[in-house]
């Protein structure tokens, strides 16, 4: 725990420095940091077999993540040229903190829920590499039950988190590189989907039973529903808009 406390205050300090120009910051050093270049050159040959497999074209061009807490899951998906998208591969979650439901104020450990963006591009990492999602969105903060949300939520490597997605340093090379060569290729917002667990009806129903009694829970997770419903039927990601309540709908 004290290392995890060490870290999480080295990488507020950075957060705060990267998040202040983070779109020029990304376009400048997504790509050009030693440590991507070393990653991108470790992983360069395993990610084209991976995109020619897919039958994509490689570097990446336009990305996009699902993240399934349940499962400890993290998705990549990549556009064809027809403007669907093509499920890439997997990258299981080693670490991740609290428990199913959304992220509602800090310190509660959780892992946010919804539909957000990359926000961040951190090369310089206490946690190897990290790639840091726009929460509070406008969701969160409707329905934040205190003053203060937090934020700094991450997709890192080091296998462990307060509230991130951690998956192992090998791993994070690939997600960064892809995510830095979508961004250089004009990618502004690469789209990060984080679900309780797999919505589809028999998911959906599973949660209806454990969670009985928790409408307002329920009544979120069923507007997530509605996002990853779009998806499985379009393979294209939803465009969502939040509700004067904080629930979300398609756009």
């Amino acid at each position: 725990m004290a290392r995890q406390s060490n870290k999480a205050i080295g990488m507020a300090s950075l957060f705060v420095l990267l998040t202040l120009s983070p779109a020029a910051h990304a376009t400048r050093s997504a790509l050009k940091h030693e440590r991507v270049r070393k990653a991108a050159a470790a992983k360069g040959e395993l990610l084209k077999a991976a995109y020619r497999d897919a039958g994509l074209a490689y570097p990446a061009r336009r990305i996009f993540l699902r993240i399934f807490k349940k499962e400890n899951l993290i998705e990549l998906w990549g556009e064809k040229k027809d403007g669907t998208y093509k499920k890439i591969k997997n990258y299981p979650v080693c670490y991740a903190s609290g428990k199913l439901g959304p992220k509602r104020w800090e310190g509660d450990q959780q892992v946010p829920e919804g539909f957000y963006h990359i926000s961040v591009f951190n090369p310089r990492s206490s946690y190897h590499l990290s790639l840091g999602i726009n929460y509070p969105n406008r969701s969160d903060r409707k329905l934040g039950k205190r003053s203060r949300l937090g934020g700094q939520i991450m997709i890192h490597g080091d296998c462990v988190s307060i509230g991130c997605v951690a998956i192992t340093n090998d791993l994070i090379k690939e997600v960064y590189v892809l995510a830095a060569q979508a961004r250089s290729k004009g990618q502004r917002r690469i789209p990060v989907h984080i679900f309780p667990t797999r919505l589809d009806d028999e998911g959906m129903q599973r949660l209806s039973e454990t969670y009985k009694g928790r409408q307002a829970l329920l009544a979120f997770w069923r507007s997530l529903k509605l996002g990853y419903d779009y998806f499985d039927r379009h393979h294209k990601p939803p465009q969502m808009r939040v509700r004067k309540d904080g629930l979300y709908r398609l756009r």
